[in-house]
């Protein structure tokens, strides 16, 4: 049996996932925490929304400092950078979904199948995070991971 044409990735260049779905990422919810915070109604209704229908959110005004965030962003984007044989040291195990991967995108309106790399990480709790991947990261990026711990109180603000 042959693989059908378009699940086919010839190419080792991976597609950048904001290049596919351009209008999906500008539907994406924002949820502003510190409306949140002031037991705004409108807010706890959105956030309920979300979590519903999409499954995640962006979060603004989190109190996560934006030097960090640009940081992190910098230190993943030096992951994704680097030679494929590099990103499969970080590779998914079976039974786990954490580490470096690739998942096949669909868009249908575009008749498109597409795969794009991935890299998930627990970051908290600190118990859960895989051994074999966590220590084994670039150190720039095991540093900014463990610098954003300190800066992680508004992930205890949304679930209390």
């Amino acid at each position: 049996m042959d693989t059908p044409g378009t699940y086919v990735c010839h190419d080792q260049e991976e597609p950048i996932a904001s290049n596919l779905l351009p209008s999906m990422l500008s539907q994406i919810p924002v949820i502003d925490m510190e409306l949140l915070l002031a037991n705004d109604h409108s807010q706890l209704d959105k956030l309920h929304l979300a979590c519903k229908d999409w499954g995640f959110f962006q979060m603004m005004n989190h109190g996560v400092s934006c030097s960090l965030i640009e940081k992190m962003k910098l230190e993943v984007q030096r992951f994704f950078n680097l030679p494929m044989e590099e990103k499969k040291k970080f590779g998914q195990i079976e039974g786990s979904m954490e580490g470096y991967g690739q998942i096949l995108v669909s868009c249908d309106e575009q008749n498109i199948n597409s795969w794009i790399g991935k890299l998930y990480m627990v970051t908290l709790p600190i118990h859960l995070r895989k051994p074999q991947l966590f220590p084994n990261l670039p150190l720039s990026l095991r540093y900014t991971s463990l610098f954003s711990l300190n800066d992680n109180n508004c992930m205890d603000e949304l679930l209390v």
